[in-house]
């Protein structure tokens, strides 16, 4: 590049027009530029999301290069991740990762596609990101650590060293996960958990340290 050129930004979809997506705009930087929102809700389509147009889905046939990030769930909708994010039909190489420019990530990182890493993330060596993973604010990955495919991972979620995350969990902000911890597959944790041992898939563990919620239940009332 010519010394002094202004880089060129990708155009950007963002899917949906929810707190993510939101989130999302401040994680541009200089490499992308957002045409607007998609979104499957007619009222949103009609008044606009914070000074963007929505669009529906045909926007992504009407400007085929376009990139698309899309960043649809929650703590109560993070299963259904996968199936939303495929039913849009658009190609995976379409699919951008958006870092934000205050994010630290290690050059001997694996980092997928569809990924979205917000402010202050820092993922350190060796460290592998999945495909469709959303890392919110001041979150820190630890070397050998890893994060499955169409998981959410909070803020202030700490990931200690060779420890994993499975597919499409749901990581509650100001989690802790001990060095060498698995989270199984489908899994979801707490706000502010303390993870010293496994989680099996399809769990919800919560607490300090962090227990099924059935035995926590349990606790409270014995």
């Amino acid at each position: 590049m010519t010394e002094g050129r202004a880089q060129t930004r990708s155009d950007l979809l963002i899917f949906p027009a929810n707190g993510n997506g939101l989130e999302a705009l401040d994680c541009l930087g200089t490499s992308f530029r957002c045409l607007g929102f998609v979104d499957d809700t007619p009222e949103k389509q009609r008044d606009g999301a914070w000074g963007y147009p929505v669009l529906g889905r045909a926007a992504f046939a009407q400007h085929p290069d376009a990139r698309v990030l899309a960043v649809p769930g929650g703590p109560k909708s993070y299963k259904a991740r996968a199936q939303i994010v495929n039913s849009l039909g658009v190609a995976a190489g379409r699919f951008a990762t958006v870092i934000h420019p205050a994010a630290r990530v290690s050059p001997l990182a694996q980092i997928g596609h569809g990924v979205l890493i917000m402010a202050g993330v820092v993922i350190t060596s060796n460290a592998i990101i999945g495909n469709h993973v959303c890392i919110l604010p001041n979150t820190v990955i630890h070397h050998d650590s890893s994060i499955g495919d169409w998981s959410l991972v909070g803020s202030n979620v700490t990931l200690a060293s060779s420890s994993r995350i499975g597919a499409n969990c749901y990581i509650g902000s100001g989690t802790s996960i001990m060095n060498g911890v698995d989270i199984g597959a489908g899994a979801l944790v707490g706000i502010g958990s303390n993870v010293i041992r496994n989680v099996p898939a399809d769990a919800t563990f919560i607490g300090n340290p962090a227990r099924a919620l059935a035995q926590r239940h349990q606790e409270v009332r014995n």
